[in-house]
């Protein structure tokens, strides 16, 4: 009687702990299925760190870059951040100045800071097209029987590198100009009916002196409308001049630069800056600056859609440098003269952000 009442009190008490075991899995599986069909759920768990965690990463990458810049190029934080967004919105930045301004500079201590590869091209008036892109020259070679044969062999020019400095541009003519065309527009250029691609990232730093001075040629707007961006370095302040004066040369400076950002990281970045959110109020605005520039504000003719993506992708950058992955309206102000005054053809009129200015006074933000 006893061993039959243990034996009942044990089977009750397996089939209890084995209905236990199955609630508690029914339960389980429940939990999945609900995170499964709910994603929100799961990513709330683990996107809010990696969010900062990301952002803590750029930020302090990009802090990096700025760092090695700025003590090679005193005093022009504001200049070296549209230049830093121009690169990472794939864009290509053109730099007016005077001679000795440091645009040289500059452009060489960006390439070393990034690892890049980095040619320089020196325009005058009889550079040819061939001299940017490169030739096909025949090459002889012995064969067996003593015959001269040869191959026709390709020869790159200094366009085949990652950022390419087209120094002093406006002084060779608009033949050896439109060289540059495809190449900063596609990423590759078509030689003797072949194309060729050009290394990624590829970014084109071009220095122009003032139109007013002799011997230059003036960029035709199809040109310049590929240029992202458009820079002034300007005078240094009088403690930037004093630091010069009695500080190391600024080109010794960034011959010796170690690189700080690896590849694969502005790549990255660059990748960051198309998911950068633009809300329907930040593309209003964007859209009402366009169309002032068209039929407002009495230009020749206004800002064209590759200008206006343009100044959208600009702005994503400039909000990726302050450590933001949305747009506001601050952002597209701050990259606004240098993204629109060389686009529209009476800007030189306006003077020195007059075109900006105007726009910035009439079109307001809409809340």
């Amino acid at each position: 009687m006893w061993l039959t009442a243990h034996f009942v009190y044990s089977f009750l008490l397996y089939v209890g702990l084995t209905f236990s075991l199955l609630r508690n899995l029914a339960t389980f599986v429940d939990s999945l299925f609900r995170i499964y069909n709910e994603p929100n759920r799961m990513s709330s768990l683990f996107i809010k760190s990696t969010s900062e965690l990301t952002k803590s990463s750029t930020k302090k990458t990009v802090q990096s870059l700025l760092d090695v810049l700025n003590n090679v190029i005193l005093g022009k934080e504001p200049q070296i951040k549209l230049a830093i967004a121009c690169l990472l919105a794939k864009g290509h930045l053109l730099i007016e100045d005077l001679p000795g301004m440091g645009k040289t500079t500059l452009s060489h201590a960006l390439a070393k800071a990034l690892g890049l590869g980095y040619s320089r091209i020196q325009f005058t008036s009889d550079i040819l097209p061939a001299d940017i892109l490169g030739v096909s020259i025949f090459e002889k070679e012995a064969s067996i029987s003593g015959e001269q044969q040869g191959t026709f062999r390709f020869h790159p020019g200094p366009i085949f590198s990652q950022l390419v400095l087209a120094d002093e541009i406006n002084r060779a003519t608009p033949k050896a100009q439109s060289a540059l065309l495809e190449a900063m527009e596609e990423g590759q250029v078509t030689i003797e009916g072949e194309t060729r691609q050009l290394p990624s990232p590829f970014f084109v730093i071009a220095t122009q002196n003032p139109i007013s001075q002799s011997g230059t040629f003036p960029l035709p707007e199809s040109q310049l409308d590929r240029f992202l961006m458009r820079i002034s370095i300007g005078y240094p302040d009088a403690k930037s001049e004093m630091e010069l004066l009695t500080g190391v040369d600024r080109r010794q400076l960034a011959d010796q630069l170690k690189q700080v950002i690896e590849l694969d990281e502005l790549k990255a970045l660059q990748q960051k800056v198309e998911g950068v959110h633009a809300s329907s109020t930040v593309l209003e605005y964007i859209q009402r600056i366009i169309h002032f520039t068209r039929y407002e504000g009495g230009f020749s003719y206004g800002l064209s859609p590759r200008g206006g993506l343009g100044l959208l992708r600009a702005a994503k950058a400039w909000a990726l440098l302050h450590g933001r992955e949305h747009l506001i309206p601050e952002d597209v102000q701050a990259v606004l003269s240098s993204v629109i005054d060389h686009r529209l053809a009476d800007a030189a009129q306006q003077g020195e952000h007059g075109v900006s200015s105007q726009i910035l006074q009439r079109i307001a933000v809409l809340s």
